[in-house]
């Protein structure tokens, strides 16, 4: 379970259409309280006093608004619950963590790692209900097969093996259900994994939207790497091994119900090939992560967050591809939200940049990797982004999900 990509509770909608609105942006939240006392606080000043200047007051009231202990506030769970954000974030810490809470789930990693006997094992689990099912460039088979992979590959792991659970709809094309298997096989093939177990459950018809799939992974690590966003420290550099927003879109495009024609495939792969060189070549990674619900965005605040640091980036060095930045601007996203199926985040030392990113450029999957930005000290817990017109902006995590059932 994860503050991003593993959460429980996956399903995905665009919340608007009979949902109920979403919780109130802390960002936002923190800027009206201060405006509220601003005027108080000014009035209140004498001549010789040392105040913080308008800006550090704002940080210190963000900061507050971000220590407060989580809570949901509404009585039903809404759409936004299930993006991947701030929404889901909330509801993972005041309902699940809260409850479960153990040394292993606290870390909130893409996998837990743990001992048995002398090995060192992974464990992930993943929940898929994208629409359609079938896309181009991939469908929910190799979709749920790489998810997993992909999480115990940035977890440091050797993935081994898979359960695969299927919810399936009364009155489900037989053709289609082997097609999805079919493609399961192969991705598990190509990523050297087997499924050893899984269960099958049929529902009423209308009950469970075609298909869905659930898939648990288990790994070895064998690396001596202490991985973790919370070993971020300044001075370290933030990469992304290719271009970003690639699988999002197209899913949201071969739904039909947008008139944009662009030629695009899902980026589904399984990254453990591109991992295991990485962590070979370059002791100083810190972290890896991969950009799935909530995008290149989510992940760097849960670095943030976790290393009270400040993440920087560049928009100018952001690789999205052109039919990429289109769609999204006729659509009125931001890339950095949009999930990837085959993308990874990376944090190493910034002594090893260049060696992390010539490794990363070595295989296949990461041949258009770049840095995209660094970690700093203040202001700690945030994430800027220098604008290409010279500006910089908070980028906050995300709060509803602007391209539902993508994953």
């Amino acid at each position: 379970m994860t503050t991003d990509h593993d959460h429980l509770g996956r399903e995905q909608t665009v919340s608007g259409v009979g949902a109920q609105e979403p919780p109130a942006n802390w960002v936002e939240e923190a800027m009206a309280e201060h405006h509220a006392h601003a005027e108080p606080e000014h009035a209140a000043r004498k001549p010789g006093s040392e105040y913080q200047d308008r800006e550090q007051q704002v940080l210190d009231r963000i900061e507050k608004a971000r220590k407060r202990k989580a809570k949901i506030k509404e009585e039903r769970i809404t759409l936004a619950h299930g993006a991947g954000g701030k929404a889901t974030q909330t509801l993972i810490e005041a309902i699940f963590l809260e409850r479960f809470r153990n040394p292993l789930l606290e870390r909130l990693e893409d996998g837990a790692e743990f001992a048995v006997d002398r090995s060192r094992l992974a464990l992930t689990t993943d929940s898929f209900v994208v629409s359609p099912l079938f896309f181009p460039g991939g469908d929910i088979g190799d979709l749920a097969v790489n998810g997993t992979v992909n999480d115990l590959a940035v977890s440091g792991a050797t993935p081994l093996y898979l359960s695969a659970g299927f919810i399936i709809e009364e009155g489900f094309p037989v053709a289609d259900l082997k097609r999805i298997v079919e493609s399961m096989a192969a991705a598990a093939r190509s990523a050297g994994v087997q499924v050893v177990t899984g269960d099958t459950k049929v529902v009423q018809k209308g009950k469970a939207d075609g298909c869905y799939i659930n898939t648990t992974g288990v790994g070895v690590v064998e690396t001596e790497h202490r991985l973790g966003i919370d070993t971020a420290r300044p001075g370290d550099s933030v990469l992304v091994s290719g271009p970003i927003g690639d699988h999002g879109v197209t899913v949201m495009l071969a739904r039909g119900e947008l008139d944009i024609d662009a030629d695009l495939t899902s980026d589904t792969a399984a990254v453990s090939g591109l991992t295991a060189e990485l962590l070979r070549s370059v002791p100083g990674v810190r972290a890896m992560r991969d950009a799935t619900r909530g995008g290149v965005a989510t992940i760097l605040n849960e670095v943030a967050t976790a290393a009270e640091a400040a993440v920087v980036v560049d928009e100018d060095r952001l690789p999205v591809r052109t039919e990429v930045r289109g769609a999204s601007e006729l659509l009125g996203i931001d890339p950095l939200y949009v999930a990837c199926e085959g993308r990874i985040v990376v944090i190493v030392d910034g002594e090893q940049t260049d060696a992390a990113l010539s490794a990363l450029r070595a295989h296949p999957l990461g041949a258009d990797a770049d840095v995209i930005g660094r970690v700093g000290e203040d202001p700690p817990g945030l994430v800027l982004l220098n604008t290409a017109f010279g500006g910089t902006r908070i980028v906050d995590l995300l709060v509803g999900d602007p391209l539902p059932r993508i994953c």
